[in-house]
């Protein structure tokens, strides 16, 4: 029997309902996986109130780390008693346990914490494609990171910085400079009161950032077009505020002819070997200390509600997990 999050309709955190379940013996190419610790992702929200369209009724959440306690036919490369983490990309996650692909698993090296792989494997799988297969920063170039005190911000600053770039962080309120700062931003700007396009191009001698990692999405749009360089790139990777619509091409060639794209996870882990790629450069940094989880909010698991509401209420810093 598992505890499971269920929401059969789409709305604010109050539609989110625990539900008690028979599990079924895993079936072909599965695993059934107890859950003890689980990460609470904005991507979470997005489905809970349906601007990612979710067949319902459906599960919640993609990232958890736990103990595998069965296997399927045919799962090969894991045993019993193994500890792995996931993060989707299957709905489920916010759950004590659940059946669950093991082509999705991702086995947890001895020095990496359940909570750790929890708080960090989604949010620095973000960061590792983001940084280094979509934007290929390069040391010297100069990065704009929207939301730095956030869970993808401030594992994002610190990649940065360990990788030799120079970073221009905003965050949403003046209590929050201080984690864009601790992190290693080299600048901190406020959001919601400074001018940051034209504090970007100050701080640039007028030439703007070589890229852009925007987390945050129309609130930030019309910033992000303008503090970026002549030929420069903006990541648009979140909808924090809303979603980017109605963009103009025109706009990117006014704006001095830019790259814009608009990744997901999914498609950066999209094999194998860039599953395994990923995760182990993600377990390097944090094992070498140049990033780390930074968990800083911890909620019962049948709180999810709760903890969605401090998440889209900008409340939360760093990361957040839900403990079964």
């Amino acid at each position: 029997m598992a505890r499971t999050a269920r929401i059969e309709r789409i709305g604010g955190p109050e539609v989110i309902q625990w539900v008690d379940v028979e599990l079924a013996p895993p079936g072909p190419g599965e695993v059934r996986m107890r859950n003890t610790a689980v990460g609470l992702n904005f991507i979470d929200t997005y489905f809970r109130s349906g601007l990612y369209p979710v067949e319902l009724p459906s599960g919640l959440g993609g990232e958890a780390a736990g103990v595998v306690e069965a296997l399927g036919e045919g799962v090969t490369g894991l045993a019993v008693g193994d500890r792995v983490a996931t993060f989707g990309p299957g709905l489920g996650a916010y759950s004590t346990g659940r059946n669950v692909a093991a082509a999705t698993l991702f086995k947890l090296p001895d020095d990496i914490s359940d909570e750790t792989a929890a708080a960090a494997l989604l949010k620095g799988g973000t960061a590792e494609f983001l940084i280094e297969r979509c934007a290929k920063v390069q040391p010297g170039w100069t990065v704009l990171v929207h939301a730095a005190a956030g869970g993808v911000g401030q594992i994002a600053v610190r990649w940065l910085k360990a990788i030799g770039a120079t970073v221009i962080a905003t965050v949403g309120h003046r209590d929050k400079v201080a984690l864009a700062q601790e992190a290693g931003a080299d600048h901190v700007l406020l959001s919601r009161e400074d001018d940051v396009a034209a504090k970007v191009r100050a701080i640039t001698g007028g030439a703007g950032v070589d890229v852009v990692l925007d987390g945050v999405g129309k609130a930030s749009w019309a910033a992000s077009l303008a503090a970026t360089k002549r030929r420069g790139l903006i990541v648009s990777f979140g909808n924090a505020s809303g979603p980017v619509e109605g963009v103009a091409l025109g706009a990117l060639a006014r704006a001095g002819s830019l790259f814009v794209t608009r990744p997901t996870m999914f498609d950066y882990y999209a094999t194998p070997e860039e599953r395994e790629a990923g995760s182990a450069r993600l377990f390097a940094m944090l094992r070498s200390g140049a990033v780390r989880a930074d968990i800083r909010q911890r909620f019962a698991l049948e709180d999810a509600a709760d903890a969605h509401r401090a998440l889209e209420a900008g409340e939360t810093t760093g990361s957040t997990i839900l403990v079964p």
